[in-house]
């Protein structure tokens, strides 16, 4: 009987068809119970469909269509693509439901870590005087209260009070331990055998790891409100009598005018209904080269008027603006990561009541208490937990050790399992950085000439491609000639005088509208049209003198990582940009990568993540901008690269990569998998040495003594074989 696989989250199929009719399976959703109606009104309102009816319930689609307009496989295109548009909520409520373990864990970063911290150092007072002291008892009692009435005692239950009531309600609640219960047990065992000290040990141990996880969601929380605060905080509103008037952006409602100056931050989403303006999107789009916006044509909230004026009409404010969309769509993402600690707490939550069950059975069939005690000290569950640790920590080290920083040990197995590699473009693939790569000069003209002419016009200007040329100016140690005040024509180019010669500097249009012949460099333009660089017309009074190509160049070493990770069995490699297509085909084919995407916002690019994933694909993403959150945050992997990346996308991403080497990117790639390895051995260590000490124990031919030897020694083992990570060669291979 064949086995029926897992159709992909956004992947539908035919279940039943007939003339006119069409019933569709799609596991999407299952997932889209709230917006089922918004669902079928949007098919309804499709003119091939004649009726749709969506059962969330099944994952049914019942389609009545004219099966002289369509047939069975166009409405399943149809309802796919539609479909589609929910694909981020589809995407976050599978992953809320993957995270839904059999019991209730306590959650860590409830608490201030200044609060953990405080209890860290009673604890860890008590801890050092108990130690001189041997303990003491508050109240002298005999027998077994005894060992409760120490201070390590009374102190460790008092410090663990939180453990016990999450221990407790899980077992009542879902009637199932979970993590605090094994640590609530670890404590009681611990003071009935007499050690408060051990029990102090635990509580520590639990509270430097909760200290941990509530600082770093601190850090992710603050990052994020900083990021909210990408606008002006007041705004100039223009009325119906034209008056203007300065208000809070708070205040800003739909429909309304904003104005927009030079040097403006714009703060909110809308349409341009009057002016025009240079405006700088890489915040939004990625893309380093500014582009003009005018009368018709839409701008985003956290973008910078470069130059011009513009009156925009609000579409979008607040929460609703693409880059308060950006910090939301992070922060969701940001809480369902935790899908190794998942595995985790679910492996524990059925080992933990394994070893009671077993000291049970044993003690009923043998009514030893040494044998059922046996059950109880090898254990599999403190095993099978450290060696996973051990190794995930030492290659963190590693990795630290070697200029990268993971936020988790999740992240090796997610790397480790990788198949696919989506790459940003500007500042990522390339530097970030526009340079002139391309000098074409007049027969009359030399490249010193050409250059000179354009930096003086530029000299003042603080557009990318002014920096460009100002670059190439000093690293060629020549002067800036003096000239006039320059005269910025906004959206076509500057102009100054030079020797009372009008120096003009600016694109194909500029030369056009002041009647410069620019079609004796036909040829050569269209050549570095074609190469993917930015044309920059230089003319002397009414003559062209040059035109000189600007590209963002590539990073070095970035094509061998390329041909690393292909070597290491990724079957995809994809470029996604907000750049024009143009750019992007350039760089991609230079690459030798498998597609592009361009001109994309960064929902876009989170889409194109979610998309991958739900085909099946282990998606890692590599960016550097404000623009790559979205998409770092819900890839399997989110990589920060460069030292252009931004502090929001270093908060997105699950890894940052301190320098520029891109090398370094198939080396963490090679370490994961190689820690993945050592965790399978460790787990068949664990399990197997663990099951023989167990059969042993329980037949009364391993003592309890000889049983502790075991145990730890084949901790000890595990932890040896996972050290060996420490001193993994991170090759870098970089000639």
């Amino acid at each position: 009987m064949p086995i029926h696989k897992e159709l992909p989250l956004l992947k539908c199929e035919i279940i039943h068809s007939i003339s006119g009719r069409v019933r569709i399976k799609c596991r999407t959703l299952k997932y889209l119970q709230k917006q089922a109606l918004d669902l079928e009104k949007n098919l309804n309102n499709i003119a091939i469909i004649q009726e749709a009816t969506v059962n969330t319930i099944t994952g049914n689609v019942l389609v009545y269509f004219d099966s002289q307009l369509a047939d069975g496989e166009e409405i399943l295109e149809t309802v796919e693509t539609v479909i589609y548009t929910y694909s981020l909520i589809a995407h976050k409520n599978e992953r809320s439901e993957k995270n839904n373990v059999p019991v209730k864990e306590r959650r860590l970063q409830e608490e201030s870590y200044q609060d953990i911290l405080a209890r860290i150092a009673v604890t860890g007072a008590v801890f050092f005087v108990a130690n001189f002291s041997k303990g003491f008892e508050l109240i002298p009692q005999k027998g077994l209260l005894s060992r409760f009435t120490t201070i390590p005692a009374l102190l460790g239950l008092g410090l663990s009070k939180s453990i016990f009531e999450s221990g407790i309600k899980s077992l009542l609640v879902v009637k199932r331990p979970n993590a605090d219960t094994l640590t609530m047990a670890s404590i009681i065992t611990s003071l009935v055998s007499g050690s408060g000290v051990s029990a102090l040990t635990t509580i520590l141990l639990s509270d430097i790891a909760e200290l941990i996880t509530a600082y770093t969601m601190n850090r992710t929380r603050n990052a994020i409100k900083d990021m909210i605060e990408v606008g002006e905080t007041a705004v100039w509103k223009k009325l119906e009598d034209d008056t203007v008037v300065q208000i809070s952006l708070s205040e800003i409602q739909v429909e309304d005018l904003v104005l927009g100056q030079t040097g403006n931050k714009i703060s909110i989403d809308g349409i341009i209904v009057e002016g025009e303006a240079v405006i700088d999107q890489a915040a939004i789009t990625g893309e380093f080269m500014p582009v003009v916006r005018k009368k018709g044509e839409r701008v985003f909230a956290g973008t910078v008027i470069q130059s011009g004026n513009v009156t925009v009409k609000a579409e979008k404010v607040g929460d609703d603006t693409a880059v308060s969309r950006i910090v939301s769509m992070v922060e969701d993402a940001s809480n369902n990561k935790a899908q190794i600690q998942v595995y985790a707490d679910r492996f524990s939550a059925q080992l933990i009541p394994l070893n009671f069950a077993l000291a049970g059975i044993v003690y009923l069939t043998t009514k030893s208490v040494v044998r059922a005690s046996n059950m109880l000290i090898i254990d599999y569950s403190c095993g099978v937990r450290l060696s996973t640790a051990t190794a995930l920590s030492a290659a963190i080290h590693t990795a630290a050790k070697n200029g990268i920083l993971l936020k988790g040990g999740n992240l090796i197995e997610a790397m480790a399992e990788a198949d696919t590699l989506i790459l940003d473009k500007t500042g990522t693939i390339t530097e970030g950085k526009p340079k002139i790569t391309s000098i074409v000069t007049k027969k009359n003209a030399t490249e010193e000439e050409v250059i000179k002419l354009a930096a003086a016009a530029e000299e003042t200007s603080n557009h990318p491609l002014a920096f460009a040329i100002i670059s190439k100016m000093r690293r060629s140690g020549w002067t800036i000639p003096e000239h006039t005040e320059t005269i910025v024509h906004v959206a076509r180019g500057v102009e100054t005088k030079v020797e009372n010669q009008t120096v003009r500097v600016g694109n194909r249009k500029f030369m056009e509208e002041n009647g410069i012949e620019i079609s004796e460099l036909d040829k050569e333009i269209t050549h570095l049209i074609d190469r993917g660089e930015n044309v920059i017309f230089v003319s002397l009074e009414e003559v062209l003198v040059g035109v000189l190509g600007v590209q963002d160049t590539l990073r070095e070493n970035m094509k061998k990582a390329i041909n690393r990770l292909r070597y290491l069995g990724f079957d995809e490699l994809k470029l996604l940009t907000g750049d024009l297509a143009i750019a992007a085909e350039v760089v991609a084919h230079s690459m030798a990568m498998d597609g592009f995407e361009s001109e994309l916002l960064p929902e876009d690019k989170a889409k194109y993540v979610l998309q991958a994933q739900s085909k099946g694909s282990r998606v890692i993403m590599v960016g550097d901008g404000i623009n790559d959150a979205p998409a770092l945050a819900y890839a399997d992997v989110g990589v920060a690269i460069g030292n252009t990346r931004t502090d929001i996308a270093i908060e997105a991403a699950d890894v940052t990569i301190a320098g520029d080497d891109p090398l370094l990117i198939p080396g963490m790639v090679n370490m994961s998998r190689k820690t993945m390895t050592i965790v399978k051995q460790n787990f068949a260590a664990t399990i197997g040495i663990n099951t023989v000490g167990l059969m042993l124990g329980a037949t009364g031919i391993l003592p309890v003594f000889w049983g502790s030897v075991l145990h730890n020694s084949t901790t000890i083992l595990v932890v040896c074989n996972s050290a060996r990570l420490l001193f993994h060669n991170f090759e870098r291979n970089v000639s």
